[in-house]
Formats: structure tokens, sequence, C-alpha cells
């Protein structure tokens, strides 16, 4: 049985929308659960009211992305022990404005199923508004490059490809989407779940990231295909994003990169997110500048919070090195060799 789950914030609307999709393509194998954050506005009403068939999930306040997850599951994981809910095989992560479609959760099943060195996977994701284009926040599985900066099969930075079936091979990614995201259960909890410190952006490449350095492998299974509005909750040049994007990578990056590569990376880090930093100051976007600037003397303040999660990492780690990262930096590709499509950049 896979878990579901649909975290909401104020979201009734976005959930009016798209939930009758989800509760009608996954009979069978899902059961459709969603955990409420805190919400205030009629959420909870029109759930209970147009979706009596939804499990519920009361939270009395706003966990954030990360941190919302980790309670509903350890929730779900409670009423399992007790025998209060089913016995759960998967966790599935997914944005409340994601429309799923018929027989979407057989294929990233059935791998899963036949391949238990898999621990997590992802759908194709396309844009709901321009169907036959991936959609930002995944596409069709996500990469990073040796700094940090993720990218997709079918999105690098913001441009992203029509989907002419390039990318229909399954395969080995680095990083799959908080937007449908599915997680065998024994690797959540093994594992650590997100780090409910990043509130929102990066946890799960975070935690994808822990699950490939421990020799877990995650893939994308286009045959399974989503249509996600994104940037539901925030805008993509809101400053509290740019904060938590630019904060939570760095944080990242601390967390898990081998002690080798560690001072490099940062340095140039430092280079390349003052640049990014002048680059909105030049077009007289002062809010994002200085949400660049909080956000690394935030990650200052608290990096040394995580040395000890750093050190477990390093410790688990598996000796090989992660192919899915690339050695390369998207910055140069992208801006000075105009590569502006995965296959140029990822060989």
């Amino acid at each position: 049985m896979i878990a579901i789950v649909i975290l909401n914030w104020n979201g009734s609307a976005m959930m009016r929308k798209f939930l009758p999709s989800v509760v009608e393509c996954s009979r069978g194998l899902g059961e459709v659960i969603v955990a409420d954050n805190g919400s205030d506005d009629d959420s909870l009403e029109m759930l209970e009211r147009e979706f009596p068939q939804v499990r519920l999930l009361k939270f009395d306040k706003n966990h954030g992305f990360a941190e919302g997850y980790n309670v509903a599951f350890a929730q779900l994981h409670d009423m399992s022990e007790k025998g209060l809910a089913p016995r759960y095989g998967y966790y599935l992560l997914l944005n409340s404005d994601v429309e799923v479609t018929p027989g979407w959760l057989e294929p990233m099943h059935d791998y899963m199923e036949t391949h238990a060195d898999c621990a997590a996977c992802q759908p194709k994701v396309m844009a709901a508004y321009d169907r036959c284009r991936f959609e930002y926040a995944g596409a069709c599985g996500g990469y990073i490059d040796r700094y940090g900066y993720p990218f997709c099969r079918g999105r690098v930075f913001a441009v992203t490809e029509e989907d002419h079936g390039q990318y229909d091979d399954v395969a080995d990614i680095f990083w799959a989407t908080g937007a449908a995201l599915m997680v065998r259960t024994s690797d959540w909890h093994v594992h650590g779940g997100l780090d409910g410190r990043f509130f929102a952006h990066n946890e799960e490449i975070d935690f994808c990231w822990r699950l490939r350095s421990r020799g877990r492998r995650i893939v994308c299974i286009p045959q399974s295909t989503v249509y996600h509005v994104g940037g539901g909750t925030l805008p993509q040049d809101n400053p509290r994003k740019t904060y938590l994007n630019f904060r939570n990578n760095l944080t990242m990056l601390y967390k898990n990169l081998p002690e080798g590569e560690l001072q490099h990376v940062m340095r140039c880090r430092t280079l390349l997110d003052w640049v990014a930093a002048l680059q909105f100051l030049a077009k007289g976007d002062v809010p994002n500048f200085k949400a660049v600037w909080r956000a690394r003397r935030d990650f200052k303040a608290w990096k040394h919070g995580f040395d000890d999660d750093r050190s477990l990492n390093l410790r688990l780690s598996t000796p090989d090195s992660i192919p899915e990262r690339c050695n390369a930096s998207l910055v140069v590709n992208y801006y000075l060799r105009h590569r502006r499509t995965f296959s140029q950049i990822f060989r």
C-alpha cells in the first residue's frame, strides 16, 4: 500500500481542483491522505464535506514543507503500529497543485517492487499550463553540478524543454522532486527523512544526496506522468524563496560534500553567490539582493549546528563517487558555452 500524502496549507482551491484526479487515479494501490499544516482558510471544512473518503491529519501550526512531512509520516507510522492505518510499503509526497493521470502509480510501484536497491523514484513532471513542456520543479529527474546547482532532464536553470520523448527511458538520477516523490518507507525511517530545519526548498535534494551517498538508487519513471502547476506557494522571484534556496543550498553542501572538496566548492560558491546578488542589484531588485546577503549571513551563523550531520553523512558514505553528480559547472556551461539543455551539459 502507498500512502499518498498531500501537505496542505491554505490550499483549499488547489485541492478542490486537483484532488479529484488523485482520488480517482489512485484506487487500489494508494490511500490518499491530506496533512493540514495549520490552515486558516476553509480547507478542513471543504475536505470533510467534499472528500470524506480522504484520511485527514490535522496539525496545530505550519511546520513548513520539510518538517510537515516528517510529522505526517511519524503519525502514520505510529497509527500503523497501533493498527489504525495500513502498513504502508511506500510514502508518496505529492504537491496539492499536481494533476495525476490514469495508471500513474503502477509503473513506479512495479519498478520499486522489482528493484530492491532503489530507495525512491519520481514520475515525469509536465507543466499543467503548457502540457507539452517539462515543468520546472523536477521535469524528468534531477541532478546537481559540482557547485550545488540543481538541474533536470528537461530543465536547466529557468529554461524548460518541450517533451519529444527524448527522456522516456528509466534513468538513475541524483534527486527526485518533492512535488511527486515516492520513497520506500524503510528508507525514509532508516535514513532520517527530510531535514526540518530547512523549512522548504532543497530539502528533497539533501535527502536524496544522503540516500545516494549510502549506495541507494533513485530513478525517474517517465512511463508515469503528472502535471504540476508550480509556484503555488511562492513566486519564482519572491525574496523569501531566494533566501531559502541560497541558505539551504549552502547548508546542503556543507552537510554532504566530501572533505577534499568542501573548501574549494565553498570558495567558488562565495564568488558565484555574490555575482548573483550583484545581478539582482543591477536590475534594481534590492529585496532579492538582500535575500542573498541574509542567506549567506545566516548560513555562517548556523552551519556548525550541522557538524554532527556532516560527520554521520561522511561516515556512512560509500567510497564510490555518485555518477549523477555532474563534475562540470552549470554556470560555465549555461552562460559561457550557451548549453541550454540537459543533453548538451550532461553527456
